[in-house]
């Protein structure tokens, strides 16, 4: 009988069996996972390195490191694994692009923007990157023409960005070929000639933006087939012709941009199809008609409207006040007529509201009306309302008028009256511009008192009176910390000053940009400078200039140590100019002609560079630029001192002595020559 087996106990693997275990599948993952950069790819990366320099930090691209792992560099999963992106914006990279890029043939994005590469591009820069998808070069100084064969062996191409570079030339033809291309950046360039029709052949375009070229030329009709448009900037070009009539078929619309160009023609109607529309800015054209057709009410998305600088005409459209989601609304230099409606006050959003240079009516009840815009930071309706009278108190007695209001400006219209005490109310103002009127009256000391007040032209007016001190009480003048204390927000859209006089506008974005300023000149002001003016320490530009004031330039001036221009011109101060001004080094405006100041101009620091006219019309003063410095004033002083008076004579003693002397020795030689 054979015995039946007996079953063996299997016994657990051992400790160094394990241990031998887990070292191979280390070994197997880390064989994986730390796959080795492609050699050719690394090669190509050092040579970029070699061949750009850095304002910052240089590139630690070790070649004793796998490259992978290099800084702005991303590789593929592949076991040899190639470069696929370099990210390396904002690094101070100078220098030509080295041709090596053209070597990394599994590149797919390439982002450099932000730098200071100069140079062309190579010709073959995208036929060579056949697997790029989205080059990022903008902020750079590129230079030529922008690479031309796009998409022909590179079809993959989805963004393109070169903006913000000197690119010249047309833009390439062949981009219709770029099916898979959504968003095309070319502005800020100098590109020129027209837009490219096969631009409208793109079905996935969504952003087309070329703006700040020279392009010419009319918006083709076809770009209404481009249906998944939500943004188009092509403002600051020199484009003509109408807008496309079916630009209302660009429903998914958001953005429309066109402002300065040469456009013509009326606003299409079925623009109140692009009910997605967000900004609309088609300022500084040629459009004209009336906008009452326009059916507004549809636009429920739109927060900015800019149509100034046109030649529309008729009313202000009624239907613009059902744009519930308006922050921002532009109508200025026009030729709108009539009064501002009540229906303002639906726009419970709106802090921006410009309608300067029109031919509205009836400053008292637009004010009326306005007041009550709760949001309303930004009111400019100055060259409005010519000739009427600015509201007096009792005009406006709504308790808690303009609550928010940050700047007021209504120049430019002969507006008649006195500066209205209803203004100390808005505590919140920083700017407030009432030049170019007939305003009459003095300078009231309250001004001073508005807490955040730091630009404010007076000019072209009649004010008399004397300067208050009060009014150099300004906090938010008094010192760069208090400046810096003010806010200062963003503007809605941008504001157009000319300060100076100066024919060409001023653009400013944000209001911390708009210099502290005071500007009172032409006025009919009198008395003496107050000493409360060095106060305003925060102070860039003070003009006083064809006024009456008299008495000297105070030496607390030279405490304005931020100032850069300073008019003083035209007026009848006397006695010396300060040598304390010299102190004033950014001060780069100096004028006091046309008074009767008297002594030497001074001399060094910026007094070197000021132009002679500027000290012309002081018939007592000499040196510095007047290059008299030789010379004293041709006028004798009206009366001389005792101890004058005694220096003469002893001067003219002593000389009539020594000719005295001197002949008789000549007597007295000739004399002894006939003895002899």
């Amino acid at each position: 009988m054979r015995s039946s087996p007996t079953t063996r106990p299997v016994q657990p693997p051992s400790s160094h069996m394990l241990r031998l275990l887990f070292l191979c599948v280390a070994f197997l993952f880390l064989t994986v996972s730390e796959a080795v950069c492609n050699h050719q790819d690394q090669e190509s990366l050092l040579w970029f390195s070699s061949n750009v320099s850095t304002s910052d930090s240089p590139l630690n691209w070790n070649p004793s490191i796998d490259c992978c792992s290099w800084e702005g560099i991303t590789c593929d999963d592949s076991l040899n694994s190639h470069v696929t992106a370099i990210s390396l914006s904002l690094r101070g990279l100078k220098g030509k692009l080295p041709v090596s890029v053209l070597q990394l043939h599994r590149l797919s994005q390439l982002n450099l923007s932000h730098n200071h590469l100069s140079g062309p591009l190579p010709l073959d820069f995208l036929s060579s990157l056949d697997q790029l998808t989205v080059p990022d070069l903008s902020y750079n100084s590129f230079t030529g023409p922008i690479p031309s064969f796009m998409c022909i062996s590179s079809p993959q191409l989805s963004e393109l960005d070169f903006s913000y570079n000197d690119f010249s030339g047309h833009i390439p033809r062949g981009l219709g070929r770029c099916l898979r291309l959504s968003v095309l950046r070319a502005g800020f360039n100098h590109l020129s000639g027209e837009i490219p029709r096969d631009i409208y052949n793109l079905p996935k375009l969504e952003k087309l933006v070329l703006p700040a070229n020279h392009l010419i030329g009319r918006i083709d009709d076809d770009i209404t087939q481009l249906r998944k448009l939500t943004c188009v900037e092509l403002y600051s070009n020199k484009l003509e012709g109408d807008i496309p009539k079916d630009i209302g078929k660009l429903s998914s619309l958001q953005t429309l941009q066109l402002h300065t160009n040469n456009i013509t023609g009326t606003l299409p109607l079925s623009l109140a199809n692009c009910t997605n529309l967000v900004k609309l800015n088609l300022r500084k054209n040629c459009l004209e008609g009336t906008l009452l057709e326009l059916d507004f009410s549809r636009l429920q998305s739109l927060s900015i409207l800019d149509l100034g600088n046109n030649s529309f005409s008729g009313e202000i459209p009624w239907r613009v006040h059902s744009c519930k989601s308006l922050t921002a609304m532009r109508f200025a230099s026009n030729m709108f007529t009539g009064q501002i409606s009540p229906q303002v006050l639906e726009l419970e959003s709106l802090s921006f509201l410009s309608l300067s240079d029109n031919k509205l009516t009836n400053i008292t009840g637009a004010l009326r009306i306005l007041q009550g815009c709760r949001n309303l930071s930004t009111l400019l309706i100055g060259k409005n309302f010519y000739n009427e009278t600015f509201p007096s108190d009792r005009d406006l007695t709504y308790p808690d008028g303009f609550p928010n209001l940050r700047i007021f400006a209504s120049g430019g219209s002969g507006l008649r009256g006195e500066l209205p005490a209803w203004l100390i109310k808005l505590k919140s103002l920083a700017v407030l511009d009432l030049s170019q009127n007939q305003l009459v009256g003095s300078i009231p000391g309250w001004l001073g008192t508005l807490p955040h007040l730091f630009y404010i032209d007076l000019s072209d007016n009649l004010l008399s009176g004397e300067l208050p001190k009060e009014f150099f009480q300004l906090k938010s003048l008094m010192s760069l910390k208090d400046y810096d204390a003010t806010e200062k927000n963003n503007l809605k859209l941008p504001v157009y000053v000319h300060p100076n006089n100066f024919t060409t506008h001023h653009q400013y974005n944000q209001l911390s940009s708009l210099p502290p300023a005071i500007y009172i000149r032409r006025n009919n002001l009198k008395g003496s400078i107050p000493v409360e003016a060095g106060q305003l320490k925060a102070l860039h530009a003070l003009e006083l200039s064809h006024n009456c004031l008299s008495g000297s330039i105070p030496d607390e001036l030279s405490n304005l140590t931020n100032i850069e221009r300073l008019d003083l011109s035209n007026n009848k101060l006397s006695g010396r100019i300060p040598w304390s001004l010299t102190r004033l080094h950014f001060m780069s405006y100096f004028n006091v002609a046309n008074n009767t100041l008297q002594g030497p101009i001074p001399t060094g620091s910026q007094f070197d560079t000021f132009p002679r006219a500027h000290f012309e019309g002081n018939p007592l003063l000499f040196g510095g630029v007047l290059i008299t410095s030789c010379h004293a004033p041709t006028q004798l002083p009206a009366t001389t001192t005792n101890e004058e008076k005694l220096t003469r004579i002893f001067i003219v003693a002593v000389a009539t002595g020594f000719v005295l002397t001197f002949a008789l020795s000549i007597l007295m030689l000739n004399c002894y020559n006939d003895m002899i």
